[in-house]
């Protein structure tokens, strides 16, 4: 029998198990340990009963752990034929549960509180003034720039500026041996650099 299709009756005499039920299962140890002592108050007939009724129960047990792991087994063939896999089932249980915060109610309750901010006076009166201080801050900066550029052309235009401009002039003349323009200048061959093929 396909332990994927097994009766899972608890009734039924074979409680879901194919031909190989409970080999190898040791039922038999809590009976053991158990019959070298007899709890104060119990007779042995009862202490005989609650044994066997252990027995069962552990035999239940041990056959719903053996039905609950075929259905495992089963339910991921299943989705491995229908193609999903551990990431796409993440994928829909982030799914639902984003659906689920959505429609719970400390979401809605928080989302009609979260209007009402937005739609009371003190919202309105405070977007404004920021509104207000960006418009400011943005003209301040705007003439804070145009003056930067009016000093910038006075200070180009001044005698300092013009003797500082003079002096480094006067330096680039003397490091390129007193010729303007870099007239006369030799490759260390000694022949003047050929000009024809521009490298570009």
């Amino acid at each position: 029998m396909d332990s994927a299709n097994q009766d899972i009756n608890l009734n039924s005499p074979n409680k879901g198990l194919g031909t190989d039920n409970l080999a190898g299962v040791p039922v038999d140890e809590a009976k053991g340990n158990a019959a070298a002592t007899i709890p104060p108050g119990l007779t042995e007939e009862e202490a005989e009963e609650l044994r066997s009724e252990l027995v069962k129960v552990e035999e239940e047990i041990n056959t719903l752990r053996q039905v609950l792991s075929a259905k495992e087994r089963h339910a991921t063939e299943l989705k491995r034929k229908l193609g999903l896999s551990p990431l796409i089932e993440f994928k829909q249980n982030i799914s639902k549960g984003w659906q689920d915060v959505q429609t719970s109610q400390a979401y809605v309750s928080a989302s009609a509180t979260l209007d009402d901010i937005t739609h009371s006076e003190v919202y309105k009166k405070t977007q404004e003034t920021l509104s207000q201080a960006g418009q400011k801050t943005s003209a301040a900066l705007s003439t804070m720039g145009t003056a930067i550029s009016r000093k910038l052309g006075d200070m180009r235009n001044s005698p300092t500026f013009k003797s500082f401009e003079d002096k480094v002039g006067t330096l680039k003349s003397k490091v390129a041996g007193g010729r303007p323009n870099g007239e006369g200048v030799q490759s260390p061959d000694g022949m003047s650099p050929a000009q024809d093929n521009p490298p570009f």
